[in-house]
């Protein structure tokens, strides 16, 4: 059976990283650029850090996207 392409590894720090600029977003409010792993780029406030699900749940214009935050590659401002 043939499988996708995998996702890339991070290490500890990496990850470290991003998830205390998630966590600063979500305190303040902030909008955000994420890059996804083998999707389209998603947009919004940060409205839920997940830790049961590991999921981040992103608001944009009324709709929620729950993204899981292994699948994050990237976060970045939209500006």
């Amino acid at each position: 059976m043939a499988k996708g392409p995998k996702r890339p590894t991070r290490d500890e720090f990496e990850l470290e990283e991003l998830g205390e600029r998630l966590v600063e977003a979500k305190q303040e409010g902030t909008e955000l650029l994420l890059t996804i792993w083998a999707q389209e780029q998603v947009r919004g406030v940060i409205t839920v850090l997940d830790s049961r699900t590991k999921k981040v749940h992103v608001e944009y214009m009324g709709s929620v996207t729950k993204v899981p935050f292994m699948d994050i590659m990237k976060v970045e401002s939209p500006y």
